[in-house]
């Protein structure tokens, strides 16, 4: 596969196809991802979320400095909400992060979410996997922004930080969103406004009513204008990365999202299997029919799709 040559030999524009390919989806997608699979695994893969307006494009951006002041190459999946009018990403991030588009060891790409709900595109799972292979030492993944359901990324990730800023009612957010569980680094950003430091005090103290582990969350605070405390946030995940690793945890983690991500891969072979033999028989609609008309209830309309599944199978 000419794709995958020239993605393994260091080709910019054959890493920006093959993400825009297991964007698109299909068949080749999966031809592509099984190629390169044996090389992913290496790089470290942090998340960047927290509500809109915390400032996590401008506090990437000079994270992606720190990091290549310190010789890592970096790869930036910028998940931004997508455009009613074309689909595609609206591109807020990566406006962001101009002063690193020419350096050809930092690679940005922005991924519409596309209708999903996890502050994740579709296809960032994938389009880590692709950094990965291409031989980024650090992936960044910035989330579109958290709300209570939106929590993909700790799924999807090493280390998870959490950006909060003063003001903005972020600690009992926080508690509503389960993000304190979530949470590997927590940063406190636009530090230069007032009560960054009571924000500070106040997430210490939840962290201390929490269940203690080998791990506590650091609490960092940055001014991401200026780059203030960025180099802190860059220690921060330097321990923690260690911590992953000599603890076994790393190991653990991946594990967990490779089993995770076969479930998801059977479930929705097995999702298209059912729509396309209830679609074929014209039983779904059928039987909808007479769970709206109230003539059986949905339990007895699941019992009788399960049970036609099952004979299918049974009888070939």
């Amino acid at each position: 596969m000419d794709l995958v040559f020239e993605l393994l030999n260091g080709n910019t524009r054959a890493l920006a196809r093959a993400i825009s390919l297991v964007e698109n989806g299909g068949v080749e997608k999966e031809a592509l991802l099984g190629s390169i699979f044996h090389l992913t695994g290496k790089a470290m893969v942090v998340g960047i979320t927290g509500s809109p307006g915390a400032g996590k494009s401008s506090l990437v951006d000079k994270l992606i400095g720190e990091l290549r002041a310190n010789g890592a190459s970096v790869g930036v999946l910028a998940v931004d909400p997508t455009s009613p009018f074309t689909g595609g990403a609206l591109l807020g991030d990566r406006i962001r992060m101009q002063e690193h588009v020419l350096d050809k060891d930092v690679f940005i790409r922005s991924m519409g979410t596309r209708g999903s709900l996890g502050g994740l595109a579709r296809a960032t799972r994938e389009a880590i996997k692709i950094l990965d292979a291409f031989g980024k030492d650090v992936i960044l993944v910035e989330t579109v922004g958290v709300g209570q359901s939106e929590l993909d990324v700790m799924h999807t990730v090493d280390t998870t930080v959490v950006v909060l800023t003063p003001g903005a009612g972020d600690v009992v957010q926080t508690m509503k969103a389960g993000i304190m569980e979530i949470a590997d680094i927590f940063a406190v950003n636009k530090a230069d406004m007032e009560g960054a430091d009571r924000l500070a005090v106040e997430i210490e103290n939840m962290l201390d009513l929490g269940q203690s582990g080998p791990w506590r969350p650091p609490v960092v605070k940055t001014v991401s204008l200026t780059g203030q405390g960025v180099g802190d946030l860059y220690q921060a995940l330097t321990k923690h990365w260690a911590y992953l690793r000599e603890s076994g945890l790393l190991e653990k983690k991946r594990e967990q999202r490779l089993r995770g991500e076969v479930f998801d891969l059977v479930v929705e072979e097995l999702r298209q299997e059912i729509d396309s033999r209830l679609e074929n028989k014209g039983m779904m609609d059928e039987l909808l029919a007479r769970v709206i008309s109230r003539e059986i209830n949905p339990y007895v309309a699941a019992d009788r799709i399960l049970s036609e599944l099952r004979g299918a199978r049974k009888y070939g």
